[in-house]
């Protein structure tokens, strides 16, 4: 596991379920306060595309890196 590789398809792994649990918040839409203030869904949404790009284009190296 001390190889690039390995590190790049850790790092998907972790980005793929951090993505994972965003999914979930916009499915399940449970409600978020922050001082009292509920949080709209909307950024899930944001946050999910995101960490599955990264997920993927990191998958993506990783397999290059070998």
């Amino acid at each position: 596991m001390n190889t690039p590789s390995g590190g790049l398809k850790l790092s998907s792994i972790l980005f793929g379920l951090m993505a994972l649990g965003q999914l979930w918040r916009l499915v399940a839409q449970p409600e978020v306060l922050m001082s009292g203030v509920p949080v709209p869904v909307w950024p899930s949404a944001l946050a999910f595309i995101l960490l599955l790009v990264l997920s993927i284009w990191l998958w993506r190296l990783s397999k290059r890196a070998t």
